[in-house]
């Protein structure tokens, strides 16, 4: 006999369990929703792409996060053709556009698929996780990010989330602040090295100037102080990983912590601080001038400054974007970061077609949010789909209890019948352990009286509580009642839109 395999995950992936994947389905249904109300299409792609598709695509750090895959096809002597999991999906939408030419323009697409990327596990971040994105292809017009950020209010009210913020600026701007800081189009860093005998060695090496932006994108994560020291002189994370630095100076330093100084929960003294702080800088009034425009539509919609802000600080980390970012944050649960985040991104199907195709979009981290959700209580967790439980008092009567069960079915009602070997109590125990909110029981009684009775578990709990004595509890059978068999889906109906109603207990 071989030894047996021990069960184990990789680190930084999960088992979908059922009692989050409930919450979860729940909240990819609101969300798809919402896109629907928007009327955006949907569209699937493979997991796997070849690599030089995915490649190049979004900066270093994304790149440096993909997952390779081994392709079965190739035979000794053919042109090597590497594969990769997918890190987002905007790449693949990317190539869909370019390889369907006769798809619409505008095309608005909504995609949920999982995504995979080398990242250290933490919070809420995971190397296999959830992304459900929205996109509008072939638009030029600053009114299709309008648009998106209005889509993205929209799909935090519907969840119920609590208080969020949906911040944006533009990756134009951030371009300006390179100029405004004098930082060169290349920057030369000294990057560590791990040797094959485990020690380090130091290489000078370039990188663009965007990768301030990739470092400006981890303020919240990391801190004031850890940013100062990647965008100079680097440091060691808690991991004892070596955080290379951008090597740039003081003075350069100074002036982006100008700028990310200009923050205020007005949108309009934002823009009147930005125009006093880029007054000199070339090209700055233009840039300025369309947040300014769109800070306006938003207002005109009802998205105001306690819903929607300008944030100077947001950069988003992939390189691919070209004009205004945003992203959305739970302040009841900062610790989680963003939970929704995108931008323009007009360059980026021209690394297939060859030209510009102005393209704008923005993903939510699914798991990310429920996480943030559950943590904070704004979404219920529950282990079971069925809606009422048929129990099995009598197996003798067993034929009924499946002719019930299928009744309820057909007429819309998720019910399960319960099929294993205890008595009523231990079945009663089962449905509230599983959330199932209704019990139904018949045993020789009803079968006589041609009635059956209803349990509402929640009501019952609830009405307990409120009951001292246990005679009267006896007597009463709280969230319990009896109905005739001809009115059993009204009866059960009742009681699910009663405790829709009612406030979870």
């Amino acid at each position: 006999m071989t030894d047996a395999v021990k069960p184990r995950l990789f680190r930084g992936l999960r088992d979908q369990l059922p009692e989050p994947m409930a919450a979860r389905q729940w909240l990819i249904d609101t969300i798809r929703g919402v896109y629907e109300l928007y009327g955006f299409v949907p569209l699937a792609t493979p997991a796997i792409e070849y690599l030089d598709v995915l490649s190049g695509s979004a900066g270093t750090e994304a790149q440096d996060s993909i997952f390779t895959v081994k392709n079965p096809d190739v035979r000794p002597g053919d042109p090597e053709e590497p594969l990769g999991l997918r890190f987002d999906l905007t790449v693949p939408l990317a190539r869909v556009i370019s390889q369907y030419r006769d798809l619409p323009r505008p095309f608005r697409r909504y995609q949920v698929s999982s995504v995979w990327r080398r990242d250290k596990p933490g919070p809420g971040r995971f190397r296999e996780f959830t992304q459900f994105d929205i996109d509008s292809v072939g638009v030029a017009s600053e009114v299709a990010d309008v648009e998106i950020i209005a889509a993205m209010c929209d799909t935090l009210t519907a969840l119920n989330v609590g208080p969020y913020r949906v911040r944006f600026s533009s990756r134009r701007i951030l371009s300006l602040l390179l100029k405004y800081a004098a930082i060169p189009e290349q920057i030369e860093v000294v990057e560590r090295v791990r040797t094959g005998s485990g020690t380090f060695s130091e290489e000078k090496a370039n990188r663009p100037a965007d990768d301030v932006f990739r470092v400006l994108d981890k303020l919240e994560r990391v801190g004031l102080e850890k940013l100062r020291l990647e965008l100079t002189s680097g440091y060691t994370d808690k991991s004892g990983d070596f955080i290379c630095g951008l090597g740039l100076g003081d003075d350069q330093v100074a002036k982006i912590e100008n700028f990310l100084d200009i923050h205020s929960d007005s949108r309009s003294e934002v823009l009147d601080r930005l125009r006093d702080t880029f007054g000199g800088v070339e090209g700055a009034d233009e840039e300025i001038d369309i947040l300014a425009g769109m800070s306006r539509q938003l207002a005109g919609l009802g998205y105001n400054d306690d819903r929607v802000a300008i944030d100077l600080s947001v950069a988003r980390g992939l390189a691919y974007y070209t004009g205004p970012v945003f992203e959305a944050v739970l302040l009841d649960a900062p610790k989680f970061g963003s939970v929704f985040g995108g931008g323009r991104y007009d360059n980026l199907v021209m690394r297939f077609l060859g030209e510009p195709m102005p393209a704008t979009g923005a993903s939510i981290g699914v798991d990310r949010l429920l996480a943030a959700l559950l943590e904070i209580g704004k979404i219920s967790a529950r282990r079971a789909t069925a809606q009422v439980l048929v129990t099995v008092m009598d197996k003798a009567m067993i034929d009924e209890y499946l002719g019930i069960t299928f009744e309820l079915r057909r007429a819309g009602v998720p019910a399960e019948l319960f099929l294993g070997k205890k008595g009523i109590g231990k079945q009663l125990k089962y449905a509230d352990a599983q959330g199932i909110p209704i019990v139904l029981m018949v045993g020789g009684d009803e079968k006589e009286k041609g009635t059956v009775t209803l349990k509402d578990l929640r009501k019952g709990r609830v009405m307990s509580a409120e009951i001292q004595a246990r005679e009267t509890w006896i007597r009463e059978r709280p969230g319990q009642i009896e109905v005739p068999r001809g009115e059993l889906l009204a009866a059960v109906r009742s009681m699910l839109a009663e405790a829709e109603e009612r406030p979870a207990g």
